[in-house]
């Protein structure tokens, strides 16, 4: 399990993973608090347009230009970020959810119901995750919800086969021997013995699925199957200005870099959960470093 004040001195020490965590801590931060420090609201929720100032350069007015309605880019990624966070949070929380559940009950369970289990897991494992969420996205109402409910039911069997081979590895131990001796029940020693010691290798690959979830978010929105305008999305406001990037770069260009920079956090934080949590892999890189 991570202690935050240990891994807290274990990012200090490492300070490529310390900008990750302060990446993505401003990102969070930001997407928390965006509709209260929005300086020109009715510009970021795209329900005021001036054409007077439609493809204005960055300037002390507005500092990463406007976009071809004249509204300002700066408020627009501001308050972007907090979907780009819901997102986030809602496609890797309900593929957790519904991958663990699976993964639990047929790693431990077994039997008919294991198999059945895992062989839909497997049906959906053969189709190309991105291809399915297009797809789904495509035939669904666009929307925040359909975006992320496209998304989750494409990626829990990747949680639901990691947990299972998880569980397969823990469940002949013999502490859940020793529960089943003294006589508790199938459910509890799931809830209690075998889902606490098997969810670290999936808390580590949804610490990396994060950033990957804000950049497959914003392909749906780029593709015009995700989230609808005026919303302003990430995906969508790169997608609402590449027509203009020959004239206008700036409405493409300051999106583009905040759903870089955000997504490359992400996957540095990530990498230091994994390092931290696989005690063996800290050592290797401690000898290289």
């Amino acid at each position: 399990m991570i202690i935050p004040r240990e891994f807290f001195k274990f990012l200090i020490k490492r300070p490529i993973y310390f900008a990750g965590f302060i990446i993505v801590l401003i990102f969070i931060i930001i997407g928390c608090i965006a509709p209260y420090i929005l300086t020109r609201p009715e510009d970021a929720w795209g329900i005021a347009y001036d054409l007077e100032k439609a493809f204005q350069p960055p300037s002390l007015e507005h500092p990463l230009g406007t976009d071809a309605y004249g509204r300002d880019i700066l408020n627009r990624i501001i308050l972007g970020s907090r979907f780009s966070l819901i997102i986030a949070i809602g496609v890797v929380g309900l593929s957790l959810a519904i991958g663990v559940t699976v993964g639990l009950v047929a790693g431990y369970i077994g039997g008919v119901l294991g198999t059945i289990l895992m062989r839909v897991t497997d049906m959906f494992l053969a189709f190309p995750p991105l291809l399915l969420a297009v797809a789904l996205a495509s035939v669904l109402e666009r929307g925040v919800l359909t975006t992320i409910i496209a998304l989750a039911i494409s990626w829990w069997p990747w949680y639901a086969r990691l947990m299972f081979i998880s569980v397969n590895s823990v469940k002949s131990a013999p502490f859940v021997e020793g529960a089943k001796v003294v006589g508790l029940n199938k459910l509890a020693i799931m809830t209690r013995y075998i889902l606490q010691n098997s969810l670290t290798p999936v808390i580590t690959q949804a610490t990396l699925d994060m950033g990957s979830a804000i950049l497959e978010a914003a392909f749906l929105s780029f593709l015009g199957v995700g989230v609808p305008p005026p919303i302003p999305e990430w995906g969508r406001l790169i997608g609402d200005g590449w027509v203009y990037v020959s004239k206008a770069y700036w409405i493409t260009l300051f999106p583009g870099l905040a759903l870089l920079v955000t997504v490359v956090g992400f996957n540095l934080l990530g990498d230091a959960v994994k390092e931290y949590m696989n005690p063996r892999l800290r050592d290797v890189r401690r000898l290289r470093w």
